[in-house]
């Protein structure tokens, strides 16, 4: 048997409890249309993308985004409602009638969304694991145990608590600098540490474990640092064994060009990624995503939703630094660019547990996303700053993440990242002409932004040549 008549057979087992698709694939476009109400759940740039690409399909019949932003109101409407306040979407959902539920940020997930709708009778569908799956990105010990069990390539790893903190600072000792250490839960993005001497990195193991980041970092997890170049790798998969690839993206998360300063939520992503080619991706394929669609299944675990993958490429070979149980952000600012096919059926798919063989094209095109942020972010920073320049940013597309509407219709500052400007480009130096053409249009007090995204993909690309 071929290699891929193999990865087909893997891809594509028959599956366990498949829920029936409103969509028959003989149907034309014309007999799907008007026919899902969906809810999203998020406020970022992410779900503003997300909003962005569901709101172009003749599936959607009403779209609501709970709380969205003051950008998302253009794809669909905000309604006031907590992601984490499953009751009150449970009866907003019965109200309007929901069909489907996406989920964009991790908490809900981790909470247990998931399963709180799948025990009830006649809920709609959730895109996004159950709350075991979701221990993938809530508990990184978790996540690391789990891709040692299924021969996932990873860094070398210990995890600690405060009982075992002296075993925590020898284990230290064993390793090179610079030294990872990550807390256990959920940081919102900040709990993860890069450290070049020894005695700080025992000292803020000390101060993870005595509270540094709350419960999240109760338990500590000590990587050996790996060197390479990363990339972020998304998978959608209905729980059955079907998944899909989508768009390959890099993201940049340290605040001052040159990759320097602090690490941030991200200051901008390129989709593709030179040095992710096919050789690349086969491996990641068949080391990475099929032991980890089918671990979870040999686990029991229901994940009907979307797997990022955040890799680092080590000579050649690639690693797993870490999960997450949603799409990233900012690269879901390019990677919903780059969809070519109606991403809404796809969804409905996986959700029910059966994408079989539906298509995903993929739009050849480069994407880019230059992130604009608040003055003093990623520490403190002031909100309500107005924005201006909306209208002056030509051919770019504008994912609000952190904007708000005043009851006079203004666009203010409501968030540290503000506006990701993303563009298409035959190449990607036009695309990136496009995105920082549009951070530069934008105008609002403290404005800031990377003037050096996908500069290293570029070097390497002329390598490539």
């Amino acid at each position: 048997m071929s290699i891929q008549s193999t990865l087909n057979t893997l891809r594509y087992p028959v599956s366990s409890q498949p829920e029936k698709s409103p969509f028959n694939a003989g149907e034309t476009l014309q007999e799907k249309t008007n026919t899902l109400n969906v809810l999203l759940l998020g406020s970022g740039g992410r779900e503003c993308a997300l909003a962005w690409k569901i709101s172009q399909s003749p599936m959607l019949r009403h779209f609501y985004i709970a709380p969205g932003n003051g950008g998302t109101g253009a794809y669909g409407e905000n309604v006031d409602l907590w992601p984490l306040d499953f009751q009150a979407i449970e009866t907003f959902a019965k109200e309007k009638e929901i069909d489907m539920i996406v989920v964009g940020n991790e908490d809900p997930l981790v909470a247990g969304i998931y399963d709180y709708f799948s025990a009830r009778e006649g809920s709609p569908l959730i895109v996004g694991p159950s709350q075991a799956g979701a221990a993938l990105e809530g508990s990184k010990d978790f996540a690391k145990q789990f891709m040692v069990r299924h021969n996932i390539p990873t860094a070398r790893y210990r995890s600690f608590t405060a009982e075992t903190v002296e075993e925590g600072e020898k284990f230290l000792e064993e390793l090179r600098p610079p030294y990872v250490l990550k807390a256990d839960g959920l940081a919102a993005g900040k709990g993860v540490l890069i450290i070049d001497s020894l005695d700080e990195a025992k000292k803020s193991l000390r101060e993870m474990l005595s509270g540094m980041f709350g419960k999240s970092s109760a338990t500590v997890v000590i990587e050996e640092f790996l060197k390479g170049i990363e990339c972020s790798v998304f998978v959608l998969t209905d729980g059955n064994g079907g998944y899909r690839i989508l768009p390959v993206a890099k993201d940049y998360k340290r605040i001052g060009e040159g990759d320097t300063g602090p690490n941030t939520g991200g200051m901008g992503a390129v989709s593709p990624v030179a040095f992710a080619d096919d050789t690349f991706m086969k491996k990641v394929e068949e080391r990475i995503i099929l032991p980890t669609v089918n671990g979870l299944i040999a686990e029991g675990i229901t994940y009907r939703g979307f797997i990022f993958l955040g890799l680092i490429e080590v000579e050649g070979e690639p690693m797993v630094i870490e999960y997450n149980v949603r799409m990233g952000d900012p690269e879901t600012e390019v990677v919903m660019l780059r969809i070519a096919s109606d991403l809404l059926p796809l969804l409905d798919a996986a959700a029910r547990g059966n994408l079989g063989d539906m298509p995903l094209d993929i739009d050849p095109r480069y994407a880019t996303t230059v992130m604009v942020v608040s003055g003093g972010y990623p520490g403190s920073y002031p909100k309500g700053k107005v924005i201006t320049g909306t209208d002056k940013c030509g051919d770019a597309i504008l994912f609000h993440a952190g904007t708000k509407l005043d009851a006079d219709g203004n666009l203010l500052t409501s968030g540290g990242r503000v506006i990701a400007c993303s563009s298409y480009g035959a190449d990607i130096d036009e695309a990136l002409e496009g995105s920082f053409a549009a951070a530069n249009a934008l105008t609002y007090e403290g404005k800031y932004f990377r003037r050096d995204i996908g500069a290293d993909l570029k070097a390497i690309e002329r390598l490539r040549r």
